[in-house]
């Protein structure tokens, strides 16, 4: 696996984290769970989306999405990757559309995540447990 096979498995890891992160904590919230108000995981989930908002707002290329593009050489395979998972890896993430797409894209998920926690807030104390039935 080349340097820039791995900087994309961690920024497919990085829109896993945003968008499924978003995913269970709104399960969650409709589910009565707990676990998805443990504040780091919020406040990190909030600051991920935050970085990717801001970066499209300022015309920033992503530094993941740099990095990748000046480790991986020219016409390495076919679509410019070496191996299977980087190929569908990178067909799932990259899109091709003018950047106001994917900047009203961002902004509206970001605001999905800024409600959810606005609504359904992290807790610093979980919901004591029921006692078990004897």
């Amino acid at each position: 696996m080349s340097a820039a096979d791995v900087v994309l498995v961690v920024h497919a890891a990085f829109i896993a984290f945003v968008v499924g992160g978003q995913l269970l904590i709104v399960a969650g919230w409709l589910g009565g769970w707990d676990w998805p108000r443990h504040p780091p995981f919020r406040v990190l989930h909030l600051g991920a989306i935050t970085v990717v908002v801001l970066e499209s707002w300022c015309g920033i290329t992503c530094p993941l999405t740099w990095l990748e593009f000046t480790l991986r050489p020219e016409g390495a395979g076919a679509a410019g990757h070496d191996g299977f998972i980087a190929y569908w890896l990178h067909r799932l993430i990259f899109y091709d559309a003018p950047s106001w797409v994917f900047t009203a894209v961002y902004t509206a998920f970001g605001a999905t995540v800024v409600a959810a926690f606005v609504f359904y807030p992290p807790r610093r104390r979980m919901r004591p447990k029921p006692p078990s039935p004897s």
